[in-house]
């Protein structure tokens, strides 16, 4: 996606020392726009943990090169295979969420092997890394292709006024190395000359649609407004939505989608509201061993903080400012699970499916095998 006049995914290998792995600073948005290096598995571990980085499939291709750079460690004294599994046990552990962590790492150490050199091993894991970047790339371009007849439907019922999209969170090609998942739809109906308008909701308690959801809209030039969270049931009420896209961390393959906490509620605004809520999901999201997002999903609960506080940008700096009394006690539970009843379909790279195991299993037959 383009930023300024120069194109960029979120994540690639420094073409000058492939010894260093290069992400845009997400915590610096929309602020500042800074290139982070990552050197290590430490380094990768904590830029998943920190929220350098983040979206599922992003994090996926950051753990994969985090395997990459774990064998770049590999010495005369290293038993090679054994550091890989430790490395990739500690990356798995870092968010328990997000399928695509221990899915990216599993595709990694399922290319690796004791007959490799440590050479070998390296080069494997790379490609191996580079491929998973390449792939969610396609996955997103091709939710895109599928998406946007949505869109279209609705823009010739409206014959030709604008689309209004509401979107949860950050789905976008920050969170997806390129293209996104619930916003590739949306910036293909825009380059398609589709009006089109997003509701940005806010998303506490980190604000990813305020800083990285409306940062690249507005970086692609489509228009947008930021909402407060709890806004969305007004604009649904007063027939001011016409659609909803959200991403997924984890979708089950009974159609249940774990995402930021938040979405549930917007879910089931819509289906008061008989407006579509579509939940955009890469295959390399959706978790084909489980079926009740509501008992087998394990939940993330982040810092206090996160809540207590609010970051933004003074006089220059990036600074936090305390939002409720000192002594005050907070949960931040970091998603929460739309029961697939609320979801009209999901938009996947092979096209759009009923959120049920039945139209999971039609469309990704092979992973029911």
């Amino acid at each position: 996606m383009r930023i300024g006049n120069q194109l960029y995914q979120t994540i690639w290998l420094d073409e000058s020392d492939p010894s260093v792995v290069r992400v845009i600073d997400q915590q610096r948005l929309p602020f500042f726009f800074e290139i982070k290096e990552l050197r290590s598995v430490e380094d990768v571990y904590n830029a998943i943990d920190l929220m350098t980085v983040r979206g599922a499939p992003l994090i996926g291709a950051a753990a994969a090169f985090g395997i990459y750079l774990a064998a770049l460690e590999i010495t005369v004294n290293t038993n090679p295979l054994s550091h890989l599994h430790n490395a990739a046990r500690y990356l798995v552990s870092c968010r328990p969420t997000a399928v695509n962590l221990a899915w990216a790492v599993d595709f990694v150490m399922k290319r690796l092997s004791d007959e490799m050199s440590a050479e070998e091993l390296a080069d494997t894991s790379r490609g191996a890394a580079i491929e998973i970047c390449e792939l969610e790339k396609e996955n997103c371009r091709q939710i895109g292709l599928h998406g946007v007849k949505l869109i279209e439907s609705i823009s010739e019922k409206k014959k030709g006024e604008p689309v209004n999209i509401l979107t949860h969170c950050n789905a976008g090609w920050l969170a997806c190395i390129d293209y996104g998942t619930a916003t590739a739809p949306v910036y293909l109906a825009h380059d398609k000359g589709i009006k089109v308008h997003v509701w940005v909701d806010e998303t506490r308690p980190r604000n990813q649609g305020a800083r990285l959801t409306a940062y690249e809209l507005g970086q692609h030039g489509v228009p947008y407004t930021i909402i407060p969270d709890n806004s969305g049931g007004h604009l649904m009420q007063h027939n001011m939505v016409d659609i909803v896209i959200v991403g997924s961390d984890r979708t089950t393959k009974a159609g249940d989608s774990a995402n930021k906490t938040g979405t549930y509620l917007k879910a089931l605004a819509a289906a008061d509201n008989k407006i579509p809520f579509y939940s955009a999901v890469p295959s390399t999201s959706i978790d084909f061993s489980i079926l009740d997002g509501i008992k087998e999903v394990e939940i993330e609960e982040r810092d206090p903080e996160e809540v207590t506080k609010i970051e933004g940008l003074l006089h220059g700096k990036i600074e936090q400012v305390r939002l409720c009394p000192e002594d005050a006690k907070a949960a931040n539970y970091g998603f929460d699970i739309t029961p697939a009843r609320f979801i009209t379909g999901i938009i996947t790279e092979k096209g759009i499916c009923s959120a049920t195991e039945e139209g999971i299993k039609e469309m990704f037959p092979d992973k029911f095998i």
